[in-house]
């Protein structure tokens, strides 16, 4: 049996979203039937906005409605404690902890398979956000140049890590003032409710290295 045009083409288009695979995006479209005309209106209108009404941060590059997202504008923020994170997701996950500092979204990871190089990415940015917190001095004291922590918070993938030795690599061989900078790497090992007998050697080797007292 031949499916409507319109519902084809919905399929389609739900089909190309990540995680959706065939019988899901026709669950889906055959869900939205039912919606009353008002509420598919409503959601037409939201996909719509949703590339419309978003930009990137001037600073960050995270997702925002503003030039500034609402965490670089906070003045509570530390400024000079940078996550670095490779989609606006990770910074959503981590905002659910108690972390007190910024944020740079590199909007992907170094993968060279997918033809997907530093240039391709917002690492440049981040260099020169980096350079401009390096040059800026303590206001009791012009002397006194204030610390600065890099946090590389990509995922523990292959790409994940070259990503981040990548991105230390780069700050490492810059002519930035190394005494105030601090490059560090999200801890990594057995997540909560984890059992030990089902962890790959790799995951229980770097448990074992981040393993802390009590």
């Amino acid at each position: 049996m031949k499916l409507p045009k319109p519902i084809s083409n919905l399929i389609d288009y739900f089909e190309r979203l990540p995680g959706i695979g065939p019988k899901t995006a026709q669950r889906l479209t055959f869900s939205l039937l039912n919606f009353p005309q008002e509420e598919l209106e409503r959601f037409s209108d939201s996909l719509v906005e949703l590339k419309k009404g978003t930009k990137l941060c001037k600073v960050c590059k995270n997702v925002t409605e503003n030039d500034i997202c609402s965490v670089c504008d906070d003045p509570i923020r530390d400024k000079r404690t940078i996550a670095v994170v490779s989609s606006p997701l990770d910074s959503f996950a981590l905002e659910k902890t108690n972390y007190k500092g910024v944020y740079h979204v590199l909007h992907g990871i170094i993968d060279p398979l997918n033809n997907i190089g530093p240039d391709e990415i917002f690492v440049k940015e981040l260099i020169d956000r980096i350079e401009g917190l390096v040059n800026e001095s303590s206001f009791d004291n012009l002397d006194d140049q204030l610390g600065i922590e890099i946090i590389l918070a990509t995922n523990t993938s292959m790409e994940g890590e070259s990503t981040a030795m990548y991105i230390s690599k780069l700050i490492l061989e810059s002519d930035f003032d190394k005494s105030k900078m601090k490059i560090t790497r999200i801890a990594r090992g057995l997540p909560v409710g984890g059992d030990i007998e089902y962890a790959d050697d790799i995951t229980l080797t770097r448990a074992l290295e981040g393993r802390s007292g009590l």
